[in-house]
């Protein structure tokens, strides 16, 4: 088993170097890399490393899925190439939405840990109380509360600093904007109006405790401030003269504009989830549930913290986190299901281990490496999800503090002041419906118990003839990762038409292409735009990378193999340059055909949308 060192040189590589990175921070079990270029890091070593669970392209971040102990990795990965989790200004923006996404996981996930472990020990609390383990007034419960309950009181301090971080100004000029919000003089004030020369200055009925949204707006305001005051000041005055600067521009813009204006677009976003649960909670419920492990794969899932963070401070409960908790436990369901279905031990292992680590909240491991290579028990595992969540949301479960959803949530769901136990039943209920679903569901759909799964080497999985309906079928794997585009649909005759034989073509991600089977390299044009491999059993494959691509004359191509190389499934072909070939106005298409298709019963496809490197794309019947 590899060190934390070794699998942090091994990423640190696998990304392009420290060169090619401008940022990296970590969550519950990613290393999220902003990459300078991310066509240069080798998403294909990753995903066959065996430390590596997956890689998630999204939101404008590579992300590298390592498990539950992603922070040892990082912390290692930081003594190599010194990151601090800043990053420089590529000018590289993306969209709005990925933007979004960007800083609001930037600026919680620092300390995600923080506040799930507060979150739990509140709820731990609550349920002592409950249960008269504890009494309100004892000195075990005082102090523990406050250690609990401190973060989410003083929660703009925190965003304070972590929103400096990402917006790259002064860390201490923006906690001490924090501290302003929520100074005791401030908050004895909630609910009224005091002046500041002459201009009102409205104190919200809760203050700015617990608040979120104030605090980050005041820190990309203090961006520009500070900016600005370091331009215009002399740098022998600037240690004193632009901190006083941005102190008595920022107080008063902070309590004056943005403080109100925060609290309104809080209230805004708060009333605007209200009013789709208070439509339909069973709805919403469903929607959760059934949803909510695809927004995780994709990092959407940060834009609904905001919310339920929100939904704690205005209305002291949220309802969102009950229905997550049956999308999060039945993952867990659909893996302990596979674990006693597969005969491959090696997924056996994995699935047993991430159906332990699903109960705890962390489900990149159950999704990327169990449900989601094998499809079916991902899906079963949604279904579920949707239908535990609606339960719960029909049952109106109300969270009364934040944290990791997991099955530590549950003693959250009881009220401190009546101690109520039917919303800790009822989510107790619905998520033990979904867990048994996903289960029984998963039994029912069955899945294709593969030799390798999750994290694989596909270079150590030969093709290997499987017999299926009294015919006998070889399996090759996927040269490519990217999207699937039929053979019909590719723009150009000779393809399209099938007379060079039967396939589908990828629209790659990567622009890297990979052996499909053991077999030798039959046709290696010099440009290196398109390989021929004739297998091991006599199937001839004809790899063409793009379309009018020869015109470039290898520019943005660049071989591993030479003719008559002998190769394995996995081994690496050739490399290029996606970005070369579209700025020269050609298309990526690769049309992969098997060009003596007539010497066997049919050629066909898997009926995917989307194919990873190294996954069964196509069937030869013989």
């Amino acid at each position: 088993m590899s060190t934390n060192k070794e699998i942090a040189a091994r990423v640190l590589t696998a990304v392009g170097g420290k060169e090619n990175v401008n940022s990296v921070v970590h969550c519950a079990t990613r290393l999220r890399f902003k990459l300078k270029d991310e066509q240069k890091a080798d998403t294909v070593a990753l995903n066959q490393d065996d430390d590596v669970i997956q890689v998630v392209q999204s939101g404008g971040q590579y992300q590298v899925v390592i498990g539950s102990h992603v922070s040892d990795v990082y912390r290692e990965l930081n003594g190599i190439a010194n990151f601090d989790g800043t990053a420089e200004d590529t000018g590289e923006k993306g969209n709005i939405f990925n933007q979004l996404i960007d800083i609001i996981s930037s600026i919680f996930t620092p300390f995600l840990g923080a506040m799930a472990g507060a979150g739990v020990l509140k709820g731990f609390l609550t349920l002592a109380l409950t249960l008269n383990w504890l009494t309100a007034e004892s000195g075990v419960y005082t102090v523990l509360y406050a250690i609990a309950d401190g973060l989410f009181t003083y929660l703009p301090v925190m965003l304070a600093f972590t929103a400096a971080k990402k917006f790259k100004t002064n860390e201490f000029l923006a906690v001490s904007l924090g501290m302003a919000l929520v100074h005791p003089n401030i908050t004895a004030l909630a609910g009224q109006t005091l002046h500041f020369f002459g201009i009102p200055v409205i104190i919200g009925a809760s203050a700015y405790t617990s608040s979120v949204i104030p605090i980050i707006l005041a820190v990309f305001l203090q961006s520009y401030v500070e900016r600005f005051f370091k331009k215009v000041i002399p740098s022998f005055l600037q240690i004193i003269c632009v901190p006083l600067a941005v102190f008595l521009i920022m107080a008063p813009l902070t309590f004056i504009v943005v403080g109100p204006l925060g609290t309104i677009l809080g209230n805004l976003l708060g009333s605007t989830y209200a009013g789709i649960y208070d439509f339909s909670p069973l709805v919403a419920g469903a929607v959760m549930g059934g949803l909510w492990q695809v927004f995780v794969m994709f990092g959407m899932h940060w834009g609904f913290v905001p919310i339920m963070l929100l939904n704690l401070s205005q209305n002291g409960v949220d309802t969102m986190v009950p229905m997550l908790l049956p999308a999060v436990l039945s993952q867990g369901g659909a893996a302990l299901a596979v674990f006693f279905m597969t005969k491959n031990v090696k997924l056996k292992g994995l699935a047993l281990s991430s159906t332990i680590t699903a109960f705890f909240g962390i489900t990149e491991p159950t999704v990327y490496g169990v449900t989601l290579p094998l499809k079916k028990p991902f899906i079963a595992a949604c279904i579920s999800g949707a239908i535990g969540g609606a339960f719960i949301g029909f049952s109106q479960v109300q969270n009364f503090t934040f944290g990791l959803v997991s099955i530590l949530s549950l003693p959250s769901f009881i009220p401190q002041d009546t101690k109520d136990l039917s919303g800790l039943i009822a989510a107790s209920i619905g998520t033990a419906i979904a867990f048994i679903a996903a289960f029984v569901l998963t039994f029912v759909l069955r899945f294709e118990d593969k030799p390798e799964a999750g994290t694989t080497n596909a270079s150590d999985t030969p093709t290997v003839p499987v017999v299926s309906s009294g015919n006998e079928r070889m399996i090759l794997s996927s040269p490519l990762e990217g999207k699937i585009v039929p053979l019909s649909e590719v723009k150009d005759q000779v393809f399209s038409s099938g007379a060079l034989g039967k396939g589908v073509a990828i629209d790659p991600v990567v622009g890297a292409l990979y052996a499909p089977a053991d077999g030798t390299i039959t046709t290696l044009f010099p440009t290196g735009h398109a390989v021929g491999l004739t297998t091991t059993d006599g199937a001839e494959i004809l790899m063409h990378i793009g379309m009018d691509t020869v015109e470039l004359e290898g520019k943005g191509f660049e071989t591993f193999v030479k003719q008559d190389d002998q190769v394995k499934r996995g081994d690496l072909l050739v490399k290029f340059d996606i970005d070369t070939i579209k700025n020269a106005g050609f298309s990526t298409v690769t049309p992969i055909v098997v060009t003596n298709t007539p010497n066997y019963l049919d050629v066909l496809d898997m009926n995917q949308s989307d194919v990873l490197q190294g996954e069964d794309f196509l069937a030869i019947v013989k």
